[in-house]
């Protein structure tokens, strides 16, 4: 029966299974997906739900925490701590340009030339010494960025690409999906924006420590009479410059926090379009041979126009918010003066100590409105970090779910053989389960299993991989290095095809002369003169030709265990049994786990299982044979017969 979850008060099914039987692609609303979002109740459902989310200063700890373990964080701390000190030296130089402002206004009030001249020279040296500070400034914050985007790379690479990690995402709904834009554009706005940002405030909150004080001594205090009672303010000049400002703040945060989920939608948005146009361009041959262009075009428009839409609502948001923006920066050019003016005009002010109250008035209102003119900026890093941290906490809800869920046990064989104990497979929709297998396979044993399309033979080469670990009992293995597994379309990386023979090993591992045997072996020798050649080989190769590199690898790396699921279904019957013989000859005594339907393959197995369905549900049964020479196999006879059942039903997805 279902495993019962406390804390969803529902039962527990397996999630609907992945593969070549039945597609779930990644972004699909799956039932792991949906007790995922349910079970961590502190994780978003949608990436465009900010109110769901945790707090933006939880997001930024457990991302930085990563960043910095093991030590691996004081590359970017140095560069913090050298602009921290810049911007210290740019704040004194700025309090220095303030006060050259006043004497050099002064100068011209009073026509004095020579003094006119002389702050002239003053002002070279300032800002010669203000730009130095601003190139270092801008060299260490770019370097920062670099270095920021590095780490939070590393990380999340570390996080995707845990064993099994990649394929299981795909079944946490939108906040797995997309690990491409999560690590390349996400994790470019996250760092760029967060040095921009972060040195902008840091500098700001510099210089309205230094101004607000010179403000405060510049302005004097301001008399007024309310109800018959005299009320002084002093450093008026002050509190008019915080008013300012939070009214400016205050109104933008009012028009423009939607902003913040639109931003995180339009990526989402972009990256379905890029997801799109990219399995387009890898399929164009099937698309081309069955006409499918114009159906092609009208799924993309679809896309394009998702996309314009969450643009145009960003648009009207970004609009909206310009009203505040724009015309907050406009009014500044004039409140200034006018605060200053009657002290002007009262005598109490010179012209040149005006013009330093008016600078030291815009640096002080430029610093608390630090965030009214950035806002549009902060609304896109608010929504890339939103991106990364939903991806991050994906894959822990991935965890928590899979250990809260029934889960196959895998561990080592204590002999280095195969065996099943007890083990219970969910299938396909999550409703078959093979209950109670037992079973133990030995070296040197060929074991072939057969079955009708959908009864589950993929998900049973993927349980035995760990890459299936829903359902329970316990798989033993050999050792991970003695293990090789061929799936049906072989796995080619991008480079040389040398490196695609070699995979997962490094390109150097084997010499040429083993590599080129190899390839003669597999019936690849015309390719033994461009192993150094960089192309896409998944798809310069035919299937049937990368099935072949598959079987050389193999004949490099020699496992002592090699599982097949369909991986000779690309060959003809005469390469099927080439690459097969392989097993009777320079792989002799290597154990063969494979799934497959093909004519002619039992001939080079010991035993096979048989997967067919029934009324009640599914039998695995084995069905003696006779060889070709004459010896009955029986005796080999199954120590593993399982049976099916449905026994789980399909929890609803909520709406």
């Amino acid at each position: 029966m279902p495993d019962f979850d406390p804390k969803l008060g529902k039962q527990l099914p397996p999630p609907p299974a992945l593969g070549s039987e039945q597609e779930v692609g990644p972004g699909q609303g799956t039932t792991l997906a949906k007790e995922a979002a349910t079970a961590a109740a502190h994780h978003p459902e949608t990436p465009h739900s900010p109110e769901m989310t945790p707090s933006i200063v939880r997001e930024l700890f457990q991302l930085f925490r990563d960043m910095f373990r093991k030590g691996k964080g004081w590359p970017m701390l140095r560069l913090g701590a050298a602009i921290l000190v810049i911007l210290v030296f740019n704040m004194f130089g700025q309090v220095r340009l303030n006060q050259w402002n006043g004497a050099f206004f002064d100068a011209v009030e009073k026509r004095d030339t020579s003094a006119f001249f002389h702050q002239l020279l003053v002002f070279m040296v300032i800002v010669g010494v203000l730009l130095a500070l601003v190139v270092a400034q801008t060299w260490l914050q770019e370097r920062l960025k670099i270095r920021l985007r590095q780490r939070l790379t590393q990380v999340l690479l570390d996080i995707w690409l845990k064993p099994n990690r990649a394929y299981q995402m795909g079944f946490m709904g939108e906040n797995g999906a997309q690990p491409d834009q999560r690590m390349q554009e996400d994790c470019r706005l996250f760092s760029e924006l967060s040095t921009e940002l972060g040195v902008g405030m840091l500098q700001a909150f510099l210089l309205l420590v230094s101004f607000i004080g010179v403000l405060w001594a510049l302005s004097g205090p301001v008399s007024f009479t309310l109800g018959g009672r005299e009320i002084t303010i002093s450093g008026y000049m002050v509190w008019v410059a915080v008013g300012y400002a939070g009214i400016g703040s205050g109104l933008t945060w009012l028009v423009g926090r939607p902003m913040i989920r639109l931003n995180t939608l339009r990526y989402a948005r972009e990256a379905e379009l890029r997801f799109a146009l990219v399995r387009v361009n890898e399929s164009a041959e099937s698309v081309a041979l069955y006409n499918g262009e114009p159906d092609e075009r009208r799924n993309l428009d679809e896309f394009v126009e998702a996309v314009l839409k969450a643009s145009r609502r960003l648009s009207g948001g970004l609009a909206r918010l310009t009203w505040i923006t724009s015309g907050y920066g406009w009014l500044a050019i004039v409140v200034p003066i006018l605060a200053a003016a009657p002290d002007y005009f009262a005598g109490r002010l010179s012209f040149g100590e005006m013009m330093m109250v008016v600078g030291a008035f815009n640096q002080v209102q430029s610093a608390l409105r630090y965030f009214v003119d950035n806002f549009p900026k902060i609304a896109d890093w608010r929504s890339a970090v939103l991106r990364v941290a939903t991806f991050r906490q994906a894959a822990i809800d991935l965890d928590e779910v899979t250990a809260e869920s029934r889960k196959i046990e895998i561990g080592p064989h204590p002999k280095g053989w195969l065996s099943f104990e007890s083990v219970s497979i969910a299938l396909n929709d999550g409703s078959i389960l093979i209950e109670d297998a037992t079973a133990e396979i030995q070296p040197g044993e060929r074991v072939l299993i057969m079955g009708e399309s959908g009864a589950g033979k993929s998900t049973l080469f993927r349980a035995i991989s760990g890459l299936w670990p829903w359902g329970s009992g316990k798989v033993r293995i050999p050792k991970a290095e003695e293990m090789m597994f061929l799936p049906q379309r072989p796995y080619l990386p991008l480079g040389s095809l040398r490196a695609a023979i070699s995979y997962p090993a490094s390109p150097n591992t084997f010499d040429d002369a083993r590599i080129r045997e190899a390839l003669e072996r597999c019936g690849l020798g015309e390719f033994v003169d461009m192993l150094d050649k960089h192309e896409r080989w998944d798809r310069s190769l035919s299937l049937g030709q990368q099935q072949r590199v598959a079987f050389a690898r193999v004949l490099l790396h020699r496992p002592k265990w090699v599982f097949m699921d369909e991986a000779t279904s690309a060959l003809d019957e005469e390469n099927q049994a080439s690459m097969l013989a392989l097993f009777e000859n320079e792989l002799k005594g290597a154990s063969v786990l494979s799934i497959g339907h093909r004519p002619g393959l039992e001939e080079f197995h010991t035993r096979t299982l048989h997967i067919r369905k029934t009324r009640e549900g599914a039998i695995l049964l084995a069905r003696p044979r006779t060889r070709q020479n004459g010896t009955s196999s029986s005796k080999l006879g199954p120590k593993w017969i399982g049976r099916f059942r449905r026994s789980l039903k399909s929890v609803r997805s909520r709406a």
